[in-house]
């Protein structure tokens, strides 16, 4: 249980309260079926997911990348994406209850990703749980994006809360150390897109949450 008092919670998006590996999968196999290379199963871009185009990508392309028009690439994968933004995608079990459970407790909450923030604006309203939503930062609302903190004190300050009251939970080692440096409790969403799970351990997290519930009990 925490013992310091908190007045906001910060999310990361991808992969710690949504799933949205399978639709980002699927617009990586888009644009590999498209230059005639062989596809990615699901084991091995799942892990990846969070890592967003360029992850994904490099995944995908291989030691090719470099002879293919990156930017190129990046738009026929971002253009794939946007039209079949939600078609797999899920919040992960128990989620919408923890959200309600925060509006409940009358705690702000805010996401903080480095999704690009057209994108992450035309995915939230597909799940009705995020109207409460305090404040939203994508990858590219400012010049500096996770790992660095700009991103999360911004939301803080949008909230009116100082970083310090702050909790921030994500399911990569960017977002820990963002929360690091904000000097915010960190959390890891351990159900994220973690290839190993042992890592995480020397995230220098404050906490690690191995499920939803478990974190619903952490913060709640």
């Amino acid at each position: 249980m925490i013992e310091r008092k908190y007045k906001a919670i910060l999310f990361d998006l991808d992969g710690t309260l949504l799933d949205t590996a399978n639709d980002l999968g699927a617009a990586l196999n888009y644009v590999l079926s498209k230059h005639n290379i062989d596809t990615v199963s699901k084991e091995r871009f799942r892990p990846v997911a969070s890592d967003g185009a360029k992850g994904l990508l490099e995944l995908g392309f291989g030691e090719q990348l470099i002879h293919y028009d990156y930017e190129a690439l990046r738009s026929e994968f971002l253009g794939y994406y946007e039209k079949n933004i939600a078609v797999h995608t899920c919040l992960y079990p128990g989620i919408e209850q923890l959200l309600t459970n925060l509006n409940n407790e009358n705690i702000p909450w805010a996401i903080v990703t480095n999704k690009p923030i057209g994108l992450t604006l035309e995915l939230l309203p597909h799940f009705s749980c995020f109207t409460h939503c305090k404040s939203v930062v994508g990858g590219d609302s400012l010049k500096e994006r996770k790992p660095h903190p700009a991103p999360l004190l911004y939301a803080c300050k949008e909230m009116a809360v100082n970083e310090s009251d702050c909790i921030y939970v994500g399911d990569a080692i960017r977002d820990i150390e963002a929360g690091n440096s904000a000097g915010m409790l960190t959390i890891i969403a351990q159900w994220g897109y973690i290839i190993d799970k042992q890592s995480c351990h020397h995230w220098h997290a404050d906490l690690i949450a191995e499920n939803v519930t478990n974190i619903a009990k952490i913060i709640l």
